[in-house]
């Protein structure tokens, strides 16, 4: 295994030695497609909830999330099936967990086989797997039951990473990276499921933030394949990771504060987080670049992977870096489609990058234009507050 062949066409030979790569992505989705318009009616329906100040607030807040579709699990049917769902007070916790662990599960498998057939080498060439989910709790976990679904190799090495909640896909890639680099001729399959169904309740006056999540967060479940030294004759290397870091900051573990009950989760957002990253992330993505002599003038010169988590921290982000507008643009894509599928949601936002970068790339040589670096960050903020970070080279032409 090495990168001393021919590489695809489209695809280029610079692929420094040992360096891990994202080979393949991959996502997929439950049948539930929402829009955003539609929401509110149906919410309130469902619940039985005919409160009008409450109404009001989440049709404001639709509007505000710039969310347009989603998917989600929640059903009619599993609403009839299981009706103290959304009944205030009961313990459901164990009716969750059932329709969750499934649910993800499902996604999972389907996400991983888009990417494996996108990777294309034969499944037993994976040596290792990646969980990462935020949506279930049991076991053995999650990571078994996608193993078994694939059918790989009981010899598979197995990482599980549970209630990461949104930068739970990006400290997954960290986790991948590091394994590819210290594994030589290893490929990571790294997957997250998530689904909204383990928090899902009826619009109480009590949780206003209940209705934030209402209007923001979306369900489904990606996929990549990882792993350094492509065999470039079949492998089409997409970007490499360069350089990963996870930071916590202290004293704002209250921030974003989410428990298990018997209920289901619970969430609490404060609403200092968008400042909190504001305040932080700049200091951040110094020490990421600083690896290798980038500075902030060559900020609208990289390009960005930024998890949405809601249209206020990327609009903090943007101003406090002086980013052009079209630099969060995937992000803003990504949120606008699917809504914040937690952990999964910074795949969809490479899968943007990479078609943004290949029409800006195509655009550039018509015009004779300067071409953009290679250089670019992919950044996740989570429970903690823990920043995530990659420093990554796109390997498009």
């Amino acid at each position: 295994m090495g990168s001393e062949e021919e590489p695809k066409e489209g695809f280029p030979k610079m692929v420094n030695p040992g360096k891990a790569t994202i080979l393949a992505l991959g996502k997929a989705f439950p049948h539930q497609l929402v829009m955003q318009e539609f929401l509110v009616d149906g919410y309130f329906k469902n619940t039985n909830c005919d409160d009008p100040d409450l109404r009001k607030k989440l049709s404001r807040l639709c509007k505000t999330t710039t969310v347009k579709t989603r998917y989600v699990v929640m059903s009619e049917e599993i609403l009839k099936q299981y009706p103290e769902l959304a009944i205030e007070g009961l313990p459901t916790v164990k009716q969750r967990l059932d329709i969750c662990n499934d649910a993800v599960t499902e996604m999972a498998v389907e996400a991983s086989r888009v990417c494996i057939k996108k990777w294309g080498r034969p499944i037993s060439d994976l040596t290792h797997l990646v969980y990462v989910s935020s949506s279930e709790a049991r076991l053995p976990g999650g990571d078994l039951y996608l193993a078994k679904g694939l059918g790989l190799s009981p010899e598979t090495q197995r990482v599980m990473l549970y209630f990461m909640g949104c930068s739970g896909g990006a400290a997954g890639l960290r986790v991948a990276k590091d394994i590819a680099e210290n594994n030589p001729g290893s490929r990571i399959l790294l997957a997250t499921s998530e689904t909204t169904i383990i928090g899902f309740k009826p619009p109480s006056a009590d949780r206003p933030y209940d209705l934030v999540g209402a209007a923001l967060f979306g369900d489904g479940a990606g996929a990549m394949i990882i792993g350094s030294d492509p065999v470039l004759s079949i492998e089409r290397p997409l970007f490499e990771l360069h350089t990963a870091i996870q930071n916590f900051l202290p004293d704002t573990e209250k921030t974003i504060d989410g428990k298990l009950t018997e209920e289901g989760i619970s969430f609490k957002l404060a609403r200092e987080l968008p400042q909190i990253i504001e305040d932080n992330v700049e200091s951040f993505c110094e020490k990421l670049m600083a690896t290798v002599g980038l500075t902030d003038k060559d900020y609208n010169m990289m390009f960005w992977a930024v998890h949405p988590g809601g249209p206020a921290i990327l609009n903090r982000i943007e101003k406090r870096l002086d980013l052009f507008p079209e630099k969060l643009s995937a992000s803003r894509r990504a949120l606008m489609d699917y809504g914040n599928a937690s952990s999964n949601t910074i795949v969809y936002v490479l899968e943007y990058m990479i078609e943004e970068i290949l029409k800006k790339k195509k655009q550039q040589k018509k015009e004779s234009q300067e071409e953009e670096s290679e250089w670019g960050l992919i950044l996740a903020f989570g429970p903690g507050v823990t920043f995530e970070g990659i420093l990554a080279r796109n390997l498009t032409v």
